[in-house]
């Protein structure tokens, strides 16, 4: 064999990696999960259940309650009664306690929460044990120092608590989603009723879990399940004084009519299409793998993705090319094994509109590239995917996808590019690659978007306020900003 023939067969060659499955045997699961009111698990009185299952193999893990509207509306009442009995009244400095509590109770049973969140919503075990349960914990380790301190995070005025705070997350980060909304409400002297997504809520009742060992008083958090109607129930609950939600855009909308004539405050986190901006000037590798990250390694289930990538012409080429090589050498498969890159599709129903998002980029005349992987035949599966020949107008480009599909354009100049990512109705966020630091501020300055990373993507701390303009919501979560949602304000006289 030629010496460039042994180059091209080494070339062409893989690591292949042993399998190296994390265990499940020390971790709990009960065949059922009852709704937690009052600070109890109770049946629901609906009497309706549902199931969660493995979106790797579609096997089911837990039957779920079901709340209806006297199920909502005890849970509301429970929130109620421990506001005005109790939390609205107790130490600040006690408050705290609770939060340091319940993080250091995360922390302990940190293994068992990121195996059952990979179980649960198919991400892979590397996310959920390094980034997802230890942010949750920060974030109540975070809330809990502000706790006392509420008369200095707004200078010159006095905030108060509003009450009942009605949250409704989504499937994508469960636990972290749990922990952004509950613990700032805590912190401001609020209680809660949380409704987790439906097809991931267990992370979110083995936080209730936490929540009984860390002896918070009975009501102060409440935690129901259950679907879209449960959601639409606690939405229009008359004693709820406050909604957030984090989850779609048209969701967005429908709860912004729903408390047009009410006097509730609300927050809203809702979609995203973030533009990926890669200069000429850029580190070229880094900027490819820090790609591969804002989009590929979560499957593109979150709202802040890099799904729109914006390219210098002359450097284009280059990286669609690396990017070729990079997503196919990605590891597919089982979230439980720590080699895996790429898990699996939270729902059918995702997966459904997903393919439903490749087919109408084909029919519009994008050329499609998917990585060469091997699709386990159970569960819900789909390959990195990217789109070049493409243009604004295409829907690929101006919808959210919410899945591992990457639009890539091109773009010659810097205002050029500016005008191409500020063309969305999204601003949620975004990110440049450059070396030249004034370019760096340039972008940033321009781009309607509530956060922008430079040189990196999809980077969360509890001290940094998060959210998005135009229809990516109103108002901010995390830091001191993310208090502002959960306490009245006026001014000191």
């Amino acid at each position: 064999m030629s010496e460039n023939s042994k180059a091209k067969k080494n070339s062409s060659m893989s690591w292949k990696y042993s399998n190296a499955l994390e265990s499940i045997e020390h971790i709990s699961i009960s065949p059922v999960y009852k709704l937690f009111i009052g600070g109890k698990f109770v049946n629901p009185i609906s009497k309706k259940y549902f199931h969660s299952s493995n979106p790797a193999n579609e096997k089911k893990l837990a039957k779920i309650a079901l709340a209806g509207k006297s199920d909502v509306n005890k849970a509301v009442l429970a929130a109620k009664s421990a506001y005005d009995n109790i939390w609205e009244k107790i130490d600040p400095k006690e408050r705290g306690k609770y939060l340091f509590r319940i993080a250091r109770l995360i922390q302990e049973k940190s293994r068992e929460l990121a195996i059952i969140e990979s179980l649960d919503g198919g991400k892979p075990i590397r996310e959920s044990r390094d980034i997802d349960i230890p942010l949750a914990a920060a974030h109540f380790f975070y809330y809990a120092g502000w706790a006392d301190k509420l008369d200095y995070a707004f200078p010159g005025r006095k905030a108060s608590s509003i009450g009942v705070a009605g949250q409704i997350i989504p499937w994508n980060f469960p636990l972290l989603m749990a922990a952004w909304k509950i613990a700032p409400a805590l912190a401001s002297g609020n209680t809660v009723v949380l409704k987790p997504a439906e097809s991931t809520p267990l992370t979110a009742l083995k936080l209730a879990e936490i929540i009984q060992e860390a002896d918070l008083p009975a009501g102060v958090v409440n935690i129901i399940t259950g679907d879209g109607t449960t959601g639409e129930l606690l939405v229009n609950n008359p004693n709820v004084d406050k909604i957030a939600f984090t989850g779609s855009t048209k969701v967005g909308k429908m709860i912004i009519n729903s408390l047009a004539a009410t006097k509730k405050k609300y927050s809203l986190e809702l979609g995203g299409k973030a533009a990926n901006i890669i200069c000429e000037d850029a580190a070229i590798d880094q900027a490819v793998e820090g790609i591969i990250n804002s989009i590929f390694f979560n499957q593109g289930h979150v709202c802040c993705a890099g799904s729109r990538l914006y390219v210098q012409e002359s450097i284009s080429n280059q990286i669609i090319s690396k990017l070729h090589s990079r997503m196919d050498h990605l590891i597919l498969g089982d979230p439980l094994d720590k080699n895996t890159d790429i898990g699996a599709i939270n729902s059918k129903a995702q997966l459904k509109r997903i393919k439903m998002y490749l087919d109408i980029g084909k029919k519009d005349g994008g050329e499609i590239y998917q990585s060469k992987h091997s699709i386990p035949k159970k569960g819900y599966w789909c390959a990195p995917t990217l789109f070049t020949d493409i243009s604004q107008s295409h829907r690929i480009v101006q919808e959210e996808i919410f899945g591992p599909v990457l639009a890539i354009q091109s773009f010659r100049t810097i205002d050029e590019v500016i005008a191409k990512a500020n063309n969305s109705p999204y601003g949620l966020s975004g990110g440049v690659w450059t070396d030249k630091g004034s370019k760096i501020f340039q972008v940033s300055k321009k781009i309607r978007a509530g956060v922008i990373w430079a040189n990196t993507f999809n980077k969360f701390d509890p001290t940094s306020p998060f959210g998005g303009y135009k229809e990516s919501g109103i108002g901010r979560e995390g830091g001191l900003e993310g208090l502002s949602p959960y306490v009245n304000i006026v001014n000191r006289n």
